[in-house]
């Protein structure tokens, strides 16, 4: 199932619309997981009035960039790179990107080790002073410092999981999927599908390093397989979206302790439904009134209500357009919503209804081979 990892990643930042009298846009980077020549980072320009993408500048020399990840100052990308093959027996790495304009050029400052394989998910600390990576193959997480330039130190920290679960395929070993950096900046929380597990971690930022934390881990269904995780934008919610069982569950975030605790879990398919299908990714909208999760086979983005105490209600199904949509970016604006079909080959803008939060497609698909992750920064 390692060819269906895949990520797309929205940084938690304010954004102001550009005052230059065109309209306004947004630099989005998209990622084409694929190895040699083929492996490279696609910049584009998303019209925020239209929902056109538009390719401006491509990158090359980066193979399998499967994640990506953006500073808080948004002047450097970081990705994966892992030369030959993802997910092999060689430690992969993170390149550290300058970036140098609105057209997307990428300058490359340095690489470091991401201490495993299968490097699945990247995220920078609120400081920009520490970058975290899971590691799915190799069952452990790393924290690496940056230095003041962007660039990278080798890892401060990494820590093994361990343990199985009950699906004699995917879960007979640990398998952190993603690592997310909480908004008060304070703690890391790891989705581990091959445990059923959410795992805490105190942040050290200014050392670029992380601690585990002394208290049980929050906990899904057995079998369900936790995949990726994210935050509410203004309540102290966390939702995990579960690939194996096709469900998304809400905990209640103690920002004090860290600790994760179960309150609901509901299914992203059609009750009628009784084929193969995979979940992948989850966002939510900077209002926190909607959230939206993929599923892989049945081909669909499921779009679901929030109310004022986190829990969901489903409000509808919605088809992706493309095969295998693994992840999703919401604009900072709230309007558009944009989902990478892997291995469909395309990239997918809707527009996001304000008041019902459906889901209508707009424009031709951007054609782009095996788009892996996606996520923009402000035009300057």
């Amino acid at each position: 199932m390692l060819r269906h990892l895949l990520c797309i990643a929205v940084p938690l930042t304010l954004f102001s619309l550009a005052t230059s009298g065109r309209a306004a846009e947004l630099l989005v980077f998209v990622s084409a997981f694929a190895p040699g020549e083929a492996g490279a980072i696609q910049a584009c320009r998303l019209d925020l009035e239209t929902g056109k993408l538009t390719e401006t500048h491509k990158t090359g020399d980066i193979e399998n960039p499967f994640f990506m990840a953006l500073s808080p100052d948004k002047k450097t990308l970081y990705s994966i790179h892992a030369p030959g093959s993802f997910g092999g027996k060689t430690d992969e790495q993170v390149a550290a990107l300058a970036i140098e304009n609105d057209q997307g050029q990428l300058r490359l400052l340095n690489r470091q080790s991401t201490r495993g394989t299968a490097s699945c998910y990247l995220h920078v600390d609120a400081t920009g002073q520490t970058l975290v990576v899971a590691n799915y193959t190799t069952g452990n997480v790393a924290a690496l410092p940056v230095r003041a330039d962007g660039s990278l130190d080798e890892a401060a920290t990494t820590f093994q999981h361990a343990g199985a679960s009950i699906n004699p395929t995917r879960q007979m070993e640990p398998h952190p999927h993603c690592m997310v950096i909480s908004p008060d900046n304070r703690f890391a929380y790891v989705a581990d599908l091959g445990i059923d597990q959410v795992l805490g971690y105190r942040l050290q930022a200014e050392a670029g390093k992380i601690a585990a934390l002394d208290q049980p881990a929050g906990r899904t269904a057995a079998g369900a397989g936790p995949r990726h995780l994210t935050f509410h934008p203004r309540g102290p919610y966390v939702y995990v979206i579960n690939e194996l069982d096709n469900t998304v569950t809400l905990f209640d975030y103690d920002s004090d302790s860290g600790k994760l605790t179960s309150r609901q879990t509901i299914s992203t398919l059609p009750d009628d439904f009784d084929g193969t299908s995979y979940c992948a990714d989850l966002k939510i909208t900077p209002d926190g009134r909607f959230l939206y999760g993929t599923n892989r086979g049945h081909d669909s983005i499921a779009a679901y209500r929030l109310d004022d105490q986190g829990r969901l209600t489903r409000l509808g199904i919605h088809p992706s357009l493309g095969k295998g949509p693994q992840n999703l970016a919401i604009t900072p604006d709230g309007r558009w919503l944009l989902c990478a079909n892997m291995p469909g080959n395309n990239c997918v803008v809707f527009r996001i209804d304000p008041d019902s939060g459906g889901l209508t497609a707009t424009g031709e698909p951007l054609e782009i081979r095996s788009p892996s992750c996606i996520m923009w920064r402000a035009v300057e």
